[in-house]
């Protein structure tokens, strides 16, 4: 029998200083008011009640046992109450896991949330790997790479594409690549963190490609690769947003593009669909509409 609801049922009988008027405060029939008294005693093996046909009174036991339980409930009440108002608005230390390159997009998008939600800080977290969440004591992870976790949800959050590019210098002694075979005749920049190793992956006329390539730098970060890439140090192929600016600005040019047509997008990851608490739903609902449309980087060439 439900420990808690013996113990109100205890205390209901006290208040109401009788089990038949308990039973009406409690919605209960008096059979199942006596029950759960006297359970509640068999386990504890002591007498809480004095019951006779007109009075009823604590023992010495129930009186201590009762004026605990008024705490015990009293507690369970205030955590019920903290955990609705939790949920109901954002408050508390979101811990967020993003790819390393993901900050600079969502800087926008967390100084907003702060701004609007006081009671909420942010504890981020960048990693190449994707983090174990709830092992690790993540609330959401923003990642760009797909995972194979089945058991966690995803968001989609926004578009992006894959690019290759390298400096005008870079290409001033090497000739622009013109079908993804032409590759093997250049120094490709490595992402050790790469789901396709030392394949890149492009979308010629008979569906994808895994195109083997080779290089003298390889990094588990993205960001190392796109400043090696700025040096003129090879070709890099990345995530459109992370050099869109560069493409923009003239420093680094696009190639194959016609082959680099697939999707992907970046995501918000949690590992619950029930019960997501409201800093995590709001901020990615912040996100969402912060990246909603194409963003400029979604078609790099």
């Amino acid at each position: 029998m439900d420990r808690i609801t013996s113990l109100a049922t205890f205390v209901k009988v006290v208040d109401c200083d009788g089990f038949a008027a308990a039973a009406r405060a409690l919605d209960m029939s008096p059979s199942s008011v006596t029950i759960h008294i006297r359970t509640l005693e068999e386990r504890l093996g002591v007498r809480l009640l004095n019951r006779s046909t007109r009075k009823l009174s604590l023992t010495e036991v129930g009186q201590a046992y009762y004026q605990r339980s008024v705490q015990i409930l009293a507690d369970l009440d205030d955590a019920d109450q903290i955990a609705s108002t939790l949920q109901s608005s954002p408050r508390g230390s979101l811990r967020l896991n993003t790819a390393i390159p993901i900050p600079s997009l969502i800087a926008p998008v967390i100084t907003e949330f702060v701004r609007l939600y006081p009671d909420v800080s942010i504890d981020m977290t960048m990693t190449d790997r994707m983090v174990d969440l709830v092992e690790e004591g993540f609330d959401l992870a923003i990642r760009n790479i797909p995972i194979a976790v089945s058991s966690l949800i995803v968001r989609k959050i926004a578009p992006y594409r894959f690019v290759i590019c390298a400096t005008p210098e870079y290409f001033s002694t090497h000739a622009l690549p013109q079908r993804p075979e032409d590759l093997s005749q250049h120094n490709c920049l490595m992402y050790a963190q790469s789901p396709w190793r030392n394949e890149w992956l492009l979308t010629g006329e008979g569906g994808e490609q895994l195109i083997p390539v080779s290089g003298n730098l390889r990094s588990n970060s993205a960001i190392a690769l796109c400043a090696a890439a700025l040096n003129g140090q090879g070709l890099l192929y990345t995530s459109s947003f992370i050099v869109s600016e560069h493409i923009k600005s003239g420093r680094l040019v696009p190639v194959l593009c016609e082959y680099l047509r697939a999707e992907y997008s970046i995501d918000a990851i949690y590992p619950h669909r029930h019960h997501v608490s409201a800093k995590v739903r709001t901020f990615i609902d912040m996100l969402v509409k912060h990246f909603q449309g194409h963003p400029v980087w979604v078609e790099p060439c």
